[in-house]
């Protein structure tokens, strides 16, 4: 392997990497058994196959595909040693050159990490508030735990506003029927908003086998072009009207949530309600404190390249929490009207801060001699191996040097939080360490390099 670097503005390095085929061929014997592993070569069992047959059966190309990433985290990592500079953040990589039988080279674009100026801990104290529980809350939680368990029952007679109706509509604009305007069977709980203003309500009243007909205006930001701002006109029939029974608190109810008395099961609950205040108090601790901390130190210019990555993650973030709810990425960017660089840029201050408490993590570890014992590395990586193991991916990435030290910068940010919620947090019980910005971006370095090949 060589390479060439270069320093560039605003805290940032440019690597040019060349590896020869004989460097990477180890890489390419690996991506072999991994394709065997996945793919059925003619003649062999899965993960039989020898490296000719694959490099035979697959491609030459597609086998140095598959070993790509291995060979560029391996080289980066070895160039980075080789020139004694201390990075931040995942390298920028822009592939120049990749042919069989040939150099691959590339250029890595990385952040170094800026100098940062801590200010005095001890002139910072950081005020831990844990709400008290009250009675009060323990009844919300119980009447939340009743509307889990409600029933729905057949009603004869007029649907009231805390009723459930089921209808089959149609919707019609400017006399035309509108693709997708039309449900049969549509369940409507009369309590709840729906997205459009005065729907519910001109449903109330309504019994099975009424036929009504109404029109409605479209809010401006609806999420259909078609149909914000304009008015459309409703057909419903009614199909059937529900009642909503709640059980009563009693014993029964206690019971068929593993209590033996409702006295056990507020006394439960107030316990569990308390243990979460407590955790949210760490959490907003902890926030105010790296807040504080970024807000008093001096810093150089943030690299872009560290910017840019963590506006990415903050991206990925969002995507996969509205995917949990259901919703696509597409539909919320409709929805607010923005597209997907919109969406980066207005990410960009909080990224910038993402990225400060990164590199002041760093320095806090460094000016108090915050370190991780070889032991505590070993112990780490031995209980991620017990978790990987049935993922014969990760147990080979988790050999890998850069992983190593992806793993050890997390559990150097984890010591970091602790020290500094021990220095400049008073009231404080415990910080809650899964919430904790160096935790959190150490975790997610992590992941990207242990989960690169699944």
């Amino acid at each position: 392997m060589e390479h060439k670097s270069k320093k560039l503005e605003n805290s940032q390095m440019e690597f040019t990497v060349t590896i020869s085929p004989k460097d990477y061929q180890k890489h390419l014997e690996t991506a072999s058994q991994r394709i065997s592993n996945r793919v059925a070569i003619k003649g062999f069992r899965k993960g039989k196959a020898p490296f000719d047959m694959v490099k035979k059966e697959m491609g030459e190309m597609k086998l140095m595909q598959e070993a790509l990433e291995d060979i560029i985290q391996e080289s980066f990592f070895q160039a980075v040693k080789l020139e004694k500079v201390d990075t931040i953040g995942m390298p920028e990589i822009n592939v120049q050159k990749m042919a069989p039988d040939n150099d691959i080279v590339y250029t890595a674009k990385v952040a170094l990490v800026p100098k940062v100026t801590l200010p005095k801990l001890d002139d910072i104290k950081i005020k831990r508030t844990v709400k008290k529980i009250t009675d009060k809350d323990v009844d919300e939680t119980i009447e939340n735990l009743r509307k889990m368990q409600t029933k729905e029952v057949l009603k004869e007679g007029k649907a009231t506003k805390d009723d459930k109706i089921v209808i089959d509509m149609n919707l019609f604009l400017d006399g035309v029927p509108i693709e997708g305007g039309q449900a049969n069977d549509y369940g409507v709980h009369l309590s709840e908003n729906q997205h459009i203003p005065g729907f519910n309500e001109a449903l109330i009243d309504l019994q099975k086998d009424d036929e009504k007909e109404f029109d409605l205006p479209f809010p401006e930001n609806y999420h259909s072009q078609q149909l914000a701002g304009n008015t459309g006109k409703f057909k419903v029939k009614v199909k059937d009207v529900f009642t909503k029974t709640l059980p009563e608190v009693d014993e029964a109810f206690a019971k068929a949530l593993g209590q033996e008395s409702v006295a056990k099961l507020r006394e439960l609950i107030k316990e569990n309600l308390s243990h979460e205040a407590e955790h949210k108090a760490d959490e907003v601790a902890e926030i105010e404190m790296f807040e504080t901390l970024i807000k008093a130190s001096k810093f150089d210019e943030m690299p872009e390249v560290l910017v840019d990555a963590e506006r990415k993650k903050m991206f990925y973030e969002l995507r996969s929490d509205l995917e949990k709810h259901g919703v696509s990425i597409d539909q919320y960017l409709q929805d607010i009207k923005k597209s997907e660089k919109d969406l980066e840029a207005d990410f960009k201050a909080k990224a910038t801060d993402r990225a400060k408490a990164s590199v002041l993590s760093r320095e806090v570890a460094l000016e108090n001699k915050l370190e991780v014992s070889k032991e505590e590395l070993d112990a780490e990586v031995k209980n991620l191996r017990e978790y990987y193991k049935e993922t014969p991916e990760y147990l080979e990435n988790l050999k890998k040097p850069e992983v190593i030290d992806s793993i050890h910068n997390m559990l150097l940010n984890k010591k970091v939080v602790a020290f500094l919620a021990d220095k400049l947090v008073d009231g404080k019980r415990h910080i809650h360490e899964e919430h904790s910005h160096g935790h959190a971006m150490a975790e997610e370095d992590h992941e990207d390099h242990t989960s690169h090949n699944h």
